[in-house]
């Protein structure tokens, strides 16, 4: 009896041992949570994008780690389900127990993960072009706000060099993303002098195939004598029937230019780009820029994934921005705690990838240049306008009259994303 008691609490021993081993193991290393589509329509831009934070965390450890300890990729697919990003955010973050999340590509899947991410104070780093209007203290947003993409754009389109288009076609996949933003420009437009009988919107679903009636609808718009122009806010695969069908129709850039804002050199890799030479893209990097710091991130990509073929993007830049930003913030803060690398973001530089420098704004907005590039035979871009320097993001915009008056600033003694700034003000001087 003595001997089998004896046995027991050696088992016991031994089980608190393991126990005590796998808290330390798990002591030893900082977790990133990797939320990005891989199935489903949105998997053609987002696949890359979870490649792109292995190949940061592997040249991560490669270098050391992080405050000395390992860090591992946790990844999961939420396969283009908008509902489902939320539940693997709170699966990243409760059961995972992530330091970090690197994700979404919709605004309707950033939407969705939002109350998750603020409710349990997790960290999101955000790296694609969005439509402004929201600010949280739990997000950081690398890609470009409407005021870094869409009103330079249309700013471009508008002048002697953009082919001074008059009338504008704004086509959007079907969510917030591409609403916002039109009403954004709409309003903008407004402000021009465009008249609404010279704006034609249409939205369709995600994975819309069938563009045939849409194409002739844009060519019947822009036959009335009038420079016209289209702004594409058609986000995943439905870009790849919607080019063709503008070839098909023979649509060419210098009859009505085609500029995009979800479109870059991944999603250009699946098509025949002959009939699209011409036509434009807003961002705030191409794969084309010729600087020491792209060549260095182009190889290293090339060397990660092992296929040359391989393209690089503007959201890479931006997921690479964020993490590099999110390390010196961790480094600086000398810990992974959400509350002390928030405060540590701001302020933070890094080498963008097109020979500038990008800064981490109080508003949780970067800092970056804005390219406007055509598209090439190759499936590259080549810049034929961009802005002197860097923009600030904005994350609320001045062209809704609600939203101009708001501010974010999220240090002390504002810390706050929607504030009236004049009342705002009066209560802190």
């Amino acid at each position: 009896m003595k001997k089998k008691l004896l046995t027991f609490a050696a088992a016991g021993a031994l089980s608190l041992s393991m126990a005590m081993s796998g808290i330390a193991h798990a002591a030893d290393t900082i977790k990133v949570g990797v939320l990005h589509s891989l199935s489903g329509t949105m998997a053609i831009s987002e696949t890359t994008l979870k490649d792109t934070v292995l190949m940061m965390v592997d040249d991560l450890n490669k270098q050391g780690g992080l405050l000395g300890k390992k860090v591992e990729a946790v990844v999961v697919d939420p396969a283009s389900n908008w509902p489902l990003f939320a539940e693997k955010m709170r699966e990243l973050i409760t059961v995972n127990d992530v330091d970090v999340v690197f994700g979404c590509w919709t605004s309707v899947s950033r939407k969705s993960v939002l109350p998750v991410v603020e409710e349990l104070n997790g960290m999101l780093f955000y790296p694609v072009q969005y439509e402004g209007e929201e600010s949280s203290k739990n997000v950081f947003y690398t890609g470009a706000a409407p005021n870094q993409q869409a009103i330079p754009a249309v700013e471009y389109l508008m002048s002697e060099d953009g082919g001074e288009a008059k009338r504008w076609v704004l086509l959007g996949t079907d969510y917030v993303y591409p609403r916002t933003t039109n009403k954004i420009l709409r309003a903008f437009l407004h402000s021009k002098g465009v008249k609404d009988e010279d704006i034609m919107e249409n939205y369709t679903p995600f994975g819309h195939s069938d563009w045939q009636t849409i194409v002739a609808e844009v060519k019947k718009f822009a036959s009335a004598g009038k420079k016209t122009a289209v702004v594409s806010t058609i986000n995943g695969d439905a870009n790849v029937p919607f080019y063709k069908e503008l070839g098909n129709q023979g649509i060419k850039a210098e009859d009505i230019p085609v500029v995009a804002f979800s479109v870059g050199e991944e999603e250009l890799a699946g098509l025949d780009t002959a009939p699209l030479v011409g036509h434009l893209a807003a961002w705030n990097y191409f794969m084309s820029v010729d600087n020491p710091e792209n060549d260095a991130f182009i190889q290293k990509w090339h060397a990660f994934i092992k296929d040359e073929k391989r393209v690089s993007n503007d959201p890479m830049e931006a997921t690479y921005i964020g993490f590099k930003m999110w390390t010196q913030a961790v480094e600086q803060a000398g810990t992974t705690d959400v509350d002390a690398v928030r405060q540590a973001m701001y302020g933070q530089k890094v080498k963008n990838l097109t020979g500038g420098i990008a800064v981490m704004n109080t508003n949780h907005h970067l800092s970056k240049p804005v390219l406007i590039g055509e598209i090439q035979p190759d499936g590259q871009f080549e810049t034929v306008w961009e802005t002197d320097g860097v923009v600030k993001g904005d994350a609320w915009s001045d062209y809704i009259p609600e939203s101009a008056k708001l501010t974010a600033d999220w240090t002390y003694p504002w810390v706050c994303g929607n504030c009236k700034e004049p009342k705002f003000k009066a209560l802190i001087n």
